[in-house]
């Protein structure tokens, strides 16, 4: 088989520890690694090639996570964000283009939970083979609650008694309660779980025939697609063109109206999309007063919580049902019966255009990360941590200086014409104006101490002359 993943998605629920620059792909929620790696490693002994499909913020995160995960795979850039059917259709172009195109194309997305990897990959087995007979094949979770967040497939005819799988009469997208209370009833309905598995010729055929714009907007896109270090970049002006369409709408629900050529697999494994902290409180470990606890937290008389420290001592005292999520620059307190509101509070900090939607007070570049430890008037302090053979670009500032004192490692320091190494312990000092670059010539990380001072400290105050990133 073969692999497209979708990077896709802010996971806003999920604030604040989910980010738009760091979204909860990217989070090790349930594990000590991210939900992307698990999803990596969930198929990677049946995939034979990846394709991940990324946008431009996150690149270089998905580029490290692959690497993490010992696999090889082409990353698309999406230049903008036009939901799952056009991006699905890139990834195909391209695995067609690299003669694969009648393999079985699994589509997953990075971000969801699913415990038994050997059992979902037995289910994924036997999606193969009606793949290959043509047909398009979702996997459908039983439903346990009647859950509004979540689409609803409705089958009922079954096709093959092996697996289980049954002809698709229906996509529906997020009913009332009244409806999903009736859906779970009636026992003939299973939730969407937004994987797929077609071959790309044939997806691309379909999506021809029931969605032209979508197609010629993903076909065009890619013909104009450029390379760019280890990602393939699509052209802006075609893609932006598509509709904003997901697989289901785009493809799904007028191809069932129309065919029999759909067919859901029950899943019967534990699986979750982690769309809320109630979704997360409720696969995660808990206590005996049901709380699920992660980090450094007291609690006394209190129920039916998820707590979540991300560093300081969180401590709670006679709550009940309640989302208690503590990071380094913000503290989220919600009843457990809200948390689908949570994405509003981040509307409203985007509305605002505080950096607290954006990302963490620890940012991750390509070369490693910094965090922001300290400001005030006209200055402001950082850790700035580099990955080993990493490099800053070389670089110029308007407005700031520097100064960089090393706590761990040794910097390789260019300054105007001349270039030298500061040691542990050792500090040098950039004007402003000045030419520079650092980089990390060793094989451990480079922990600097950057005090910058200056009438304006905003990231766009750097001019970059040259850059191994490709960011010039």
């Amino acid at each position: 088989m073969i692999s497209v993943i979708l990077c896709g998605g802010s996971g806003a629920r999920l604030w604040p520890l989910s980010r738009a620059h760091y979204p909860k792909q990217f989070l090790d929620l349930n594990s000590d690694v991210s939900l992307l790696k698990e999803t990596i490693n969930r198929v990677s002994i049946l995939s034979s090639s990846f394709y991940f499909v990324a946008n431009e913020e996150h690149r270089f995160m998905v580029a490290e996570h692959r690497r993490l995960s010992g696999v090889e795979g082409c990353i698309l850039l999406e230049p903008v964000a036009r939901n799952t059917a056009p991006a699905i259709a890139v990834a195909a172009l391209q695995a067609v283009m690299d003669g694969q195109g009648d393999e079985a194309m699994v589509v997953l997305p990075s971000d969801h939970l699913i415990p038994n990897d050997a059992a979902f990959r037995e289910y994924l087995k036997s999606a193969e083979l009606f793949a290959k007979e043509g047909l398009v094949v979702t996997l459908g979770v039983q439903p346990t609650r009647a859950e509004t967040g979540y689409g609803y497939i409705h089958s009922v005819v079954e096709v093959d008694e092996v697996s289980g799988a049954r002809i698709v009469q229906q996509f529906t997208e997020k009913p009332s309660l009244a409806d999903a209370e009736q859906f779970v009833k009636s026992e003939e309905y299973f939730w969407n779980s937004g994987i797929f598995i077609v071959t790309p010729n044939r997806y691309l055929s379909l999506l021809q025939e029931y969605a032209s714009e979508v197609f010629l907007s993903a076909q065009e896109s890619f013909e104009q697609r450029r390379a760019d270090m280890d990602f393939v970049r699509l052209s802006k002006a075609h893609f932006e063109k598509s509709p904003s369409i997901s697989i289901d709408h785009a493809l799904m629900e007028p191809l069932c109206a129309s065919s029999e050529s759909v067919v859901v697999i029950p899943f019967e494994a534990s699986w979750s999309d982690l769309g809320s902290w109630n979704s997360l409180w409720e696969v995660v470990d808990k206590d005996l007063d049901n709380n699920a606890i992660v980090g450094d937290v007291l609690a006394q008389d209190v129920t039916n919580s998820y707590l979540h420290s991300s560093g300081r001592l969180l401590a709670a005292v006679g709550v009940d049902n309640m989302v208690v999520v503590e990071s380094s620059d913000a503290v989220l307190v919600v009843d457990k019966n809200k948390v689908q509101n949570v994405k509003h509070i981040v509307q409203q900090l985007e509305m605002e255009k505080r950096s607290e939607y954006l990302h963490h007070r620890e940012v991750y570049r390509p070369w490693g990360k910094y965090d922001l430890i300290g400001a005030g008037n006209g200055y402001q302090v950082k850790q700035i941590t580099v990955s080993p053979g990493a490099a800053l670009s070389l670089q110029k500032h308007q407005c700031r200086a520097e100064h960089w004192i090393v706590v761990k490692g040794c910097a390789e320091v260019v300054q105007g014409s001349e270039a030298y190494r500061v040691y542990q312990n050792e500090s040098t000092y950039i004007p402003i104006g000045e030419i520079h670059s650092l980089r990390n010539p060793t094989q451990e990380d480079l922990v600097i101490i950057e005090v910058q001072s200056g009438d304006y400290l905003g990231e766009d105050d750097i001019e970059r002359l040259d850059d191994q990133y490709g960011r010039v």
